[in-house]
Order: C-alpha cells, then sequence, then structure tokens
C-alpha cells in the first residue's frame, strides 16, 4: 500500500479511508503503521544537524505515525487539502485555528448556533487579544454582507449546530467573505469530510474534533484542522509556535477510527433517521430537529451540500414541568447522559441555548434534548425511551 498521495483520484472515500496512510513494505509487511514513542529524533552528521536535514526533526513536529493519520485526513478531504494539523481536543482545533488567523483589531463573525466553548474562547481569550467578535443568525445566507466592516478577518460556521441543527448556507456566506477578503472557518464535526467536504464548498479551514466520530469509540480526545492552500501556511507556523501535539497513542486510535468510519457513520445515520422519524411521531414530542429530515427547515441546503448524516440530533418535547424530563432520564438504561458524543453509545442530554444566544431567540416551545443514536439494535432504543416516555407522562 503506498501513501495517500499515490491513491487513484477515482477511488471512493470507503477505499481510501481503509488504503490511506498505509505503506506495508516500510511496515515490515504489518497492516497497520507503528507507534512512534518519541521526542528526539537523532542526525548522523554534524552537517545534517545544522541544516536540519531528514524526514522527522523532532516528536512534537511530527512522526511517521501522526503522517499516516495526516496522510488519512488528505486522501478523506479531497484535492483542495493542503495540509493537515493535529491537535489534542476539538477545542484546540478551534482555538488553535482562530489564533492563527486573527490578530489584535481584528472582527470576526460567528454563527450563533455554534458550540458554546467556541463562543468562551472569542468572549474570552480573543476578546482580551483585541478580536471583536460578532455573531450572527445562521439562516442568514448572503446577507451576512451587511455585518462585515473593513477588519473582518475570518468566518465561523457550524453546519448544522451542533444542540439546534439550523443549516447555514455555507456557500453563500463563502461567497460574501472571499468577496471581502475574509476566510471561512467550519466546524464539520457532525457530518465529517466522509459526509460533508467542506473545502471544496468554500471553506478554507475545516476542523473536527475527531474525539467524535473519527475516534468512535468513547477514548480519547483529539482535533484536525484541514486546510486549502491559502489558509495552510498560518496554520501551520501557529501549530508549530504554539508547540501543540497529540499523543502517539491518541494518534494510533484516531488512525484505527478512520479505518471503520464509513461503515460505523452509515450505521449511525441509517439508526439515527430511524429513531427521528419514531419520534416525530410520539406525542410527547413536538418537533424533532434533524436536517435530513424531509420536513426539517435546513433539509435542502442539507441534501444539496451533504451525501449523509450522523447520529446526533435534538427533539423539543410538548410543555412539561422540568421534573416530568428528569423522571424521563433517569428512567432510561441504554441513553447515558454525558456531554460528548460520536461513540458507539447512546446518548442523551438536556439543553437550554437561551442564556448564550445573542444575534437570534431561542425559544423552542418546550424543553429540548439532544440525543446520540449509538449502534444499539435501534427496537432496544424506541423500548429504553418508551420506558422514559412513560415515566415523563407520569410526572406531568
Amino acid at each position: 500500500m503506498n501513501s495517500a498521495h499515490d491513491n487513484p483520484p477515482s477511488q471512493h472515500a470507503e477505499t481510501r479511508l481503509v488504503t490511506s496512510g498505509r505503506d506495508t513494505k516500510a511496515q515490515k509487511g504489518f497492516v497497520n503503521p507503528p507507534v512512534f514513542h518519541g521526542s528526539t529524533v537523532l542526525y548522523p552528521t554534524a552537517e545534517d544537524l545544522h541544516a536540519h536535514r531528514g524526514e522527522f526533526q523532532y516528536g512534537r513536529h511530527g512522526t511517521p505515525t501522526t503522517r499516516a493519520l495526516q496522510d488519512t485526513l488528505m486522501a478523506l478531504e479531497g484535492p483542495q487539502c493542503a495540509g493537515v494539523g493535529l491537535v489534542p481536543s476539538g477545542l484546540s482545533a478551534i482555538s488553535t485555528t482562530l489564533l492563527a488567523v486573527l490578530k489584535a483589531g481584528d472582527h470576526l463573525l460567528i454563527c450563533d448556533n455554534v458550540y458554546r466553548p467556541s463562543r468562551n474562547f472569542a468572549n474570552g481569550l480573543l476578546s482580551r487579544f483585541g478580536v471583536e467578535t460578532t455573531y450572527f443568525d445562521p439562516l442568514i445566507g448572503g446577507a451576512i454582507e451587511k455585518l462585515f466592516k473593513p477588519n473582518t478577518r475570518a468566518v465561523l460556521v457550524e453546519a448544522p449546530g451542533s444542540q439546534s441543527f439550523e443549516m447555514p448556507d455555507i456557500p453563500a456566506i463563502a461567497e460574501v467573505a472571499h468577496a471581502r477578503g475574509a476566510l471561512v472557518i467550519d466546524d464539520n464535526t457532525w457530518a465529517t469530510p466522509l459526509y460533508h467536504r467542506s473545502l471544496e464548498q468554500g471553506v478554507d479551514i475545516s476542523m473536527q474534533a475527531a474525539t467524535k466520530y473519527i475516534g468512535g469509540h468513547s477514548d480519547i480526545m483529539f482535533g484536525t484542522i484541514s486546510a486549502n492552500a491559502k489558509a495552510w501556511p498560518l496554520l501551520s507556523e501557529t501549530i508549530r509556535l504554539l508547540g501543540v501535539c497529540a499523543g502517539p497513542d491518541d494518534v494510533f486510535l484516531a488512525l484505527r477510527g478512520m479505518r471503520t468510519l464509513a461503515v460505523r457513520l452509515a450505521q449511525h445515520q441509517r439508526s439515527g433517521l430511524e429513531m427521528a422519524r419514531w419520534l416525530a411521531a410520539r406525542p410527547e414530542v413536538a418537533r424533532v430537529l434533524h436536517p435530513a429530515l424531509e420536513t426539517d427547515p435546513g433539509h435542502a441546503i442539507w441534501k444539496r451540500d451533504f451525501t449523509g448524516a450522523s447520529g446526533l440530533f435534538s427533539i423539543v418535547l410538548k410543555p412539561a414541568p422540568q421534573k416530568a424530563v428528569d423522571a424521563m432520564l433517569d428512567t432510561l438504561k441504554l441513553f447515558g447522559m454525558g456531554f460528548s458524543w460520536g461513540g458507539f453509545e447512546s446518548l442523551v442530554i438536556p439543553f437550554d441555548c437561551d442564556s448564550y444566544r445573542t444575534a437570534t431567540k431561542w425559544s423552542p416551545g418546550g424543553p429540548t434534548l439532544r440525543l446520540h443514536i449509538g449502534l444499539e439494535n435501534v427496537e432496544d432504543l424506541k423500548a429504553d425511551l418508551d420506558r422514559g416516555f412513560a415515566a415523563f407522562n407520569a410526572a406531568i
């Protein structure tokens, strides 16, 4: 097997996920690349040392293991990808990216449905460094033009938002941003590059919390940053200057997760849609927030820009007291309560965006729950939720 750059461009994504980043001859015949635990790289001669000559120079800057994962991600992202950075968490991917493209006195536009820690970073550290942030309605589309200032340098979108699931029109936003000389950054964790190749739709930098679907087993913290040729020099320099890097065992687990990403995500999609449709028919549910549903307001954009969906979506319950929601949550056995997603297990959390929305009003009309549909049998998941709804109804 050769590296990602030697794979025929006609290969399908599922094949690239399996074959990229592997060189069985160099790996002495073994299928997987070895895990390099190392910091120091020795130089054979003084001349090589003075010239920093060598494929690898220091463990923080990369190893054959990190190269294998980067090659695999580049093959998945497509020909627009000029480089991939590996960082210790999804939030680190966000913070590193924003520090790479912004400086004191710049203006940043952020989608109002963004991951809350992204908002906290902008309102906290970036504001202290003299960066101004304006939040915008995720449905604004090309009308975002009116929010641009002479010093606007970047636009951060999340498609869809990982709680409220509005679907921004990324190509329309990118067209405006590029005309104004700004970069477009996409948090692509929900769909991954397997189902949404955002670099081909005008995005300059595509980030993921690889903690989620790339890892796939709820056992690593990891982030990836993929950039086009325009943005990659900024990213690579900032990664080096900040000294961010990912541990070798987490790199190996992320690479292992990539090999099964296609089959896992396909199952998450199938189960997620079946559960979403089942929930939409429940009397306790007022609305299901899932862009792959034909009834969702963002469905047309999702269908145009995405090739698939993941297992994460939200529901709005009909008005009920908090004690009824808590009774439901406490009854569930297969749906764990925890702040993540993308693993093999199903999860549920209550949420309320109202306190941190600033450009839009969050008023869903009832309590809201975010669900991650794992790899369990859907009939068992339905039975678990059915018991939960019985407790919900009994507590009203």
